[in-house]
């Protein structure tokens, strides 16, 4: 029986963000993962700290909190990547260019940081942005992360701080007030216990999970070779503005139909710049289960199309292609943006940001222990 004063279940960058937040409170934490390291969706995404289309109100407020702490970690934490470097929402049709339009005049443009630029100042600001296109967004409040570095690298820095400790290679099979069980019989005290499984909804947890308003999301994506050209800011295509709650504004009914390979997979382009000058893009959405275990090339040669078309030139060789998995909570405007449940005294359930959670996972955190 060891003891500890907050347990974190799951070594995601939820749970990491809840187990900085309990350090910074003061509490001895210990944070136990099923894998090695995480392998999920914490790692499998593109390291967006995306302000720009979060829909209004509680959700835009958060990211707003949670983009505030994300440069605050960076501060402590160099390793994460941390980079203010905004972003552009390209438009390549007069009907996009209206729905950029109405977005840089809306009355939360200013809190959001929109500026709308015809493609001479988007090709000011990031040079590389040589090809076709009318009009881009700029979001100066977005910024990127490292999402293969960020977990462990918080980690090690929470190490340093004596009150704190990761366990690696044990399943949790067993939680109730105060008390954790894994899968070898060792047995964990806490007075909180936080269980942050991500897309996992079966085993521990499968009871609550299966009854909220969750469901699961797989993605796909891909990874080039470095790119010799610097993107200063991380990129959108118009088909993101059919995505985002934020752009759920009247002009966006008035979007062209989507390219069929696009529509088929339920597609954005989405692209942010690595630290090593690679170039991260997808993506696609698939919401119906079971989910396919091939990946698909067909998605990948558009957006290889799209992005080249913007660049104006040709992208680097892919190196890697994935998939991954979230999870992600019923939207609804006056619902919550997560899901969050007490089901027992010092047991709490966290899940369900969706592809928002590497932008909202510090602010998460905080709520949780406030």
């Amino acid at each position: 029986m060891s003891e500890t004063s907050v347990l974190i279940v799951g070594g995601g960058i939820l749970g990491t963000m809840h187990a900085l937040s309990a350090v910074d409170r003061g509490y001895k934490v210990t944070q136990i993962e099923r894998e090695v390291q995480a392998r999920g969706a914490s790692l499998r995404n593109f390291g967006l700290v995306w302000v720009s289309g979060r829909a209004k109100g509680r959700e835009l407020e958060m990211a707003l909190r949670a983009r505030e702490r994300w440069e605050a970690v960076g501060k402590r934490c160099p390793a994460i990547g941390f980079r203010p470097n905004g972003s552009f929402t390209l438009a390549r049709t007069a009907q996009e260019r209206a729905v950029l339009e109405e977005a840089a005049n809306g009355p939360d443009a200013p809190t959001r940081g929109f500026t709308l630029c015809e493609p001479d100042e988007v090709r000011r600001r990031n040079p590389a942005l040589q090809g076709t296109f009318v009009a881009g967004l700029f979001c100066e409040r977005d910024a990127g992360v490292e999402p293969r570095l960020a977990t462990q690298a918080i980690q090690a820095y929470l190490t340093e701080s004596g009150n704190y400790s990761f366990l690696p290679g044990r399943e949790i099979r067993e939680v109730s007030a105060t008390r954790a069980i894994d899968h070898l019989g060792n047995q964990y005290r806490a007075e909180l216990i936080v269980v942050t499984t991500g897309a996992a909804h079966v085993g521990l947890g499968a009871e609550v999970l299966g009854s909220s308003r969750l469901r699961r999301v797989r993605l796909q994506m891909f990874e080039t070779e470095p790119f010799e050209q610097q993107l200063t800011t991380s990129l959108a295509d118009g088909d993101s503005l059919r995505y985002y709650p934020g752009f759920d504004l009247p002009t966006r009914a008035g979007l062209q139909a989507q390219h069929p390979q696009a529509q088929r997979d339920h597609m954005q382009l989405l692209c942010q710049q690595r630290l090593n000058g690679s170039l991260t893009i997808g993506d696609t959405h698939a919401y119906d289960e079971p989910f396919d275990f091939d990946l698909d090339e067909r998605p990948s040669d558009y957006l290889v199309d799209v992005l080249s078309s913007l660049l104006g030139t040709k992208i680097p060789p892919i190196a890697r292609r994935w998939a991954g998995v979230y999870s992600q909570i019923e939207f609804d405007p006056e619902g919550p943006v997560y899901f969050r449940e007490s089901v027992d005294d010092g047991v709490v359930f966290v899940s369900g940001p969706g592809g928002r959670g590497m932008t909202l996972a510090p602010e998460i955190a905080e709520e949780t222990f406030a």
